[in-house]
């Protein structure tokens, strides 16, 4: 498993914390936190630069980047 950048696993679990880890409601959470862009600044464009699309079609991808931010946060 390759280690996330750390602001996009910061932006994760930031909306984990918010909102929970039920899909989709974090979707929705992260969403709406990336549109208004309440983590340091991060929006749709900063998050695809760093890996992360919140694109529907790119939903199975985006939900993998979430467990492995969730999984690298409980190993710490």
């Amino acid at each position: 498993m390759n280690s996330l950048d750390p602001q996009l696993r910061d932006f994760i679990l930031f909306c984990v914390e918010r909102r929970g880890a039920d899909w989709p409601a974090l979707y929705d959470e992260m969403a709406m936190v990336a549109g208004q862009h309440l983590f340091n600044g991060l929006g749709r464009a900063e998050l695809k630069q760093l890996g992360l699309s919140l694109a529907l079609d790119s939903v199975d991808r985006t939900l993998e980047i979430v467990k492995q931010a969730i999984a690298q946060s409980q190993q710490a």
